[in-house]
């Protein structure tokens, strides 16, 4: 599921191609808006709230998207070959004059009026990326469940928006936990500290071509797992080659800890898989 950030630049660039510009063709493919015709209004802006995408146009209306685990909007030039996927997965189509945006395998999309734009998003808690952002809030929401495992509140967007799979086993790796450990059972500092880590982070890579939370990794450190690394056959496509180095834990399933070489472990629940450090981390395991 993408993460906060990268719905940040997902807004970002849709943003830059459509707002101040007027839809010449709209197409939303989901039976309820299926007759709905934005053609000939401008786009207002593009805008981000947690994992939420929300494109006002004028008339007051805004198109309300989330990515989930699939979903992607793609930009086209006039002429330009669509290569998001195949033409079934499309959802929604939203052209001007000089772009395309086509919005691919989205698993939610609706139309709504602008001012009703809390019915969906009112129920985030504050956004790790927003203006509305309030550590003391976020911090009070964690704590609120503390028997809750660490990892699924974290996960919760009503605690805090923006968080997704990779920082959540990031962040439970830096604060030397595992995902499974009971809110409650954390040092009474740990949680400020996690809230202001996960802000840190996300803020770090907002405009980050290639997310990285070990920036900087010790020298030492990379040394010392890079003949181990080398020993490991290539894994999935979602797993080491290209996150490795970049983050602590996720994606590293096999593969020695940066900070301690124990094999990273991996466990899938729910098609989401989870990565942790049994010699860093302290805690309940799966």
């Amino acid at each position: 599921m993408p993460e906060g950030d990268t719905v940040l630049q997902t807004a970002r660039r849709l943003d830059t191609a459509l707002a101040g510009h007027v839809l010449t063709r709209s197409d939303l493919r989901v039976p309820r808006f299926a007759t709905a015709d934005l053609s000939g209004r401008t786009v207002l802006d593009v805008t981000a709230r947690g994992k939420h995408l929300l494109t006002r146009v004028e008339g007051g209306l805004t198109l309300h998207s989330h990515l989930r685990m699939e979903g992607a909007w793609r930009l086209y030039a006039p002429g330009e070959r669509w290569n998001g996927g195949p033409a079934h997965q499309i959802r929604a189509v939203l052209q001007t004059a000089e772009r395309t945006a086509v919005g691919y395998r989205l698993p939610v999309l609706e139309l709504l009026r602008t001012r009703d734009e809390e019915q969906v998003v009112g129920h985030l808690g504050p956004d790790l990326l927003g203006p509305d952002w309030d550590p003391e809030t976020a911090e009070r929401n964690l704590l609120a469940a503390p028997g809750r495992p660490l990892g699924e509140a974290l996960l919760d967007q009503r605690n805090l928006a923006g968080i997704g799979n990779v920082y959540m086993c990031e962040l439970c790796f830096l604060a030397r936990v595992t995902p499974w450990l009971p809110v409650g059972e954390l040092p009474p500092s740990t949680v400020p500290r996690l809230v202001r880590t996960a802000q840190h982070l996300l803020e770090a890579n907002r405009d980050r071509p290639v997310r990285t939370t070990t920036a900087p990794v010790v020298t030492s450190a990379r040394s010392r797992v890079r003949e181990a690394d080398r020993s490991h056959e290539p894994g999935p496509r979602n797993e080491p080659g290209r996150f490795r180095d970049r983050l602590f834990v996720y994606g590293r399933g096999g593969h020695p800890c940066l900070r301690c070489g124990t094999p990273v472990r991996r466990v899938e629940r729910d098609n989401r898989p989870t990565y942790w450090c049994p010699g860093c981390q302290a805690g309940p395991t799966p």
